[in-house]
């Protein structure tokens, strides 16, 4: 429990520092002594009396999500607007509790007056993660012109969804959307794999063999970023 409050402090320090513009050399001190160099910036750069709620405020919310939900939630029922609703799903949906993130997503999108391109997107993110494919199929419909929605991770999750239901030429189409280089490394290799349980052999070794070659040119940062991917890559190019 110790080293999450201390992830959680180091997350907020660095936050409260580059938003306020404090001077850089204090992310070294953070990051290399973490629970004494944040106890340092807390007392030095942050405490104070009249913000003393809010920092509390702010590290339980990192620690504890349940917390920022009930929070939403009393924010919701004291006004109930668009964005406070937005806002409760989207913690909801983070949370993983897609069903109640649905419910708010859809009513959310009575309200006509505002921009819904974004809460159908989120919509059909929390459809996908409850597995409820067919009516997400329906929600893309609504979007599928638009350029918000094309080669994105929302049309890749639609061309799953596709998969899912059994209607593998559309999947594929939607799919394929996503095959861009030099980015969405592990939407490709689901891409890929998909091709070779279609028989299209070349096609799959095509992009595992672009993912390949960018991996060698990754920053390190980047290769540890795409540890798995990399390793699931290398281990697929054995198989052609």
């Amino acid at each position: 429990m110790f080293y999450y409050i201390v992830i959680a402090l180091q997350v907020y320090c660095i936050y409260h520092l580059i938003k306020n513009r404090n001077p850089y050399y204090w992310i070294f001190i953070i990051l290399f002594i973490p629970a004494i160099g944040c106890a340092i910036y807390l007392i030095t750069q942050v405490y104070s009396k009249r913000n003393t709620e809010k920092l509390q405020d702010d590290i339980v919310s990192i620690i504890h999500p349940a917390k920022k939900i009930k929070d939403l939630e009393k924010r919701l029922e004291f006004s109930e607007t668009f964005q406070n609703r937005v806002n409760l799903a989207d913690a909801y949906l983070a949370a993983k509790e897609y069903q109640k993130a649905i419910v708010h997503y859809k009513k959310a999108l009575e309200d006509d007056i505002q921009n819904d391109v974004f809460v159908i997107k989120q919509l059909i993110e929390a459809l996908y993660k409850s597995e409820n494919y067919e009516e997400l199929i329906v929600y893309a419909m609504k979007i599928e012109t638009l350029p918000e929605f094309k080669k994105t991770r929302t049309e890749f999750l639609c061309g799953l969804a596709y998969e899912k239901l059994g209607d593998l030429d559309e999947a594929e189409k939607h799919l394929k959307q996503i095959d861009e280089r030099y980015s969405f490394y592990e939407e490709r290799v689901i891409l890929a794999k998909f091709l070779l349980k279609r028989d299209k052999k070349e096609e799959a070794k095509e992009i595992i063999d672009e993912i390949y070659i960018e991996s060698q040119y990754m920053t390190k940062e980047n290769k540890k970023r795409n540890r798995a991917i990399i390793a699931e890559v290398e281990a697929l190019k054995q198989e052609f």
